[in-house]
């Protein structure tokens, strides 16, 4: 079925087709036993798979990145497509509108994409209002944040209120601070930055009731000397694991013509192209924690033998986002069936 309906998305521009599929999931919501038709299509069930991760219990390692649910609007709906667990945001503690469109592009003859949102989302209380009307199960993690007019010092208080606001309605956190398409936010990855946005976090935390994990996600443009430097902070800070990897700027090895990828200008590059990079990442990520660090894994799993690469390198969980774009609806009950059937 997706072998129709893809081409007719892609018709038209990417944010268009992303904004059209969300109203599509949310319509779903209100025709009767839709969810249950939609699971019975997709959803696979397999206990093999479960693990328990960071004190979380998730029925599968695949989850959907953020940027999809960027408002936490459809996680339900798409926890019927096999998610074992959902990631919404990127979040700030306002509104903001994002960059000037268009800002999203496909490369499709390297099963990619181009992005230059600009983190927009309705804000956390608005994401907050959603989230209180929760009705599934699906583990939901929650990514956040600065406001792109913050500057590098008032960062840790985005951070914070963002946190704050959405600690009882999610399982746990992303600290986004290798967002490419932000002004400000990767130089958050130098080590005193983010040395005060996670004593702001981990402090914070203790005032809580429940115990959420806080992870950081990190860009695949880092060094291998400025990544261990961060690893080192992570495993002495009180963070619980890392996510590897965001999108890149880097434009080598594309298909697309020099001209083509020059008209659509800057942007983090997400899909194929960005698989080696992130498994690499994870080898690395792995190797100088003995294993000891959680690590959920994203980049360019466009099909389920990427998923098994990045388990086997050290990888906690997967998730998918340009994947899911690219190969439909039925790609997460894909990569369960392989990993069943080869793990």
């Amino acid at each position: 079925m997706y072998k129709i309906i893809r081409p007719l998305l892609f018709l038209f521009p990417p944010e268009t087709a992303h904004n059209l599929t969300v109203g599509l999931l949310k319509f779903t919501s209100y025709i009767p036993l839709m969810s249950a038709f939609l699971r019975l299509l997709y959803f696979h069930k397999t206990p093999k798979l479960e693990k328990e991760i960071m004190g979380i219990k998730f029925p599968n390692p695949v989850g959907l990145a953020a940027g999809l649910d960027k408002n936490g609007e459809i996680y339900n709906q798409l926890s019927n497509f096999g998610f074992g667990f959902v990631e919404i945001g990127s979040l700030t503690p306002f509104e903001q509108k994002g960059n000037p469109k268009p800002r999203s592009f496909r490369l499709v003859e390297d099963r990619a994409l181009i992005n230059r949102m600009g983190i927009n989302n309705r804000g956390v209380k608005y994401a907050v209002s959603k989230l209180k009307s929760k009705k599934s199960k699906v583990i939901i993690g929650a990514n956040i944040i600065k406001s792109t007019h913050s500057t590098e010092e008032q960062a840790p208080r985005d951070y914070e209120n963002t946190f704050a606001h959405l600690y009882d309605f999610v399982d746990y956190f992303v600290v986004n601070v290798s967002c490419p398409n932000v002004e400000g936010v990767t130089n958050l990855q130098n080590i005193t930055s983010l040395s005060q946005i996670i004593d702001r976090l981990t402090t914070l935390r203790r005032y809580f009731d429940e115990y959420r994990p806080i992870l950081l996600k990190v860009s695949p443009d880092l060094s291998y000397e400025h990544l261990d430097e961060i690893i080192d902070l992570i495993l002495i800070s009180g963070m619980d694991g890392i996510v590897a990897t965001n999108t890149t700027t880097r434009r080598e090895n594309l298909s697309a013509s020099p001209e083509k990828i020059e008209e659509i200008g800057s942007g983090g590059l997400s899909g194929a192209p960005i698989f080696e990079r992130c498994l690499e990442f994870v080898k690395h990520i792995n190797k100088k924690t003995d294993g000891q660090l959680p690590i959920i894994a994203v980049g360019g799993i466009m099909k389920p033998e990427n998923a098994k690469q990045l388990l086997d390198a050290g990888a906690s969980l997967v998730q998918i986002y340009t994947g899911f774009i690219y190969n439909g609806p039925g790609f997460v009950k894909k990569i369960l069936k392989y990993l069943s059937k080869n793990s």
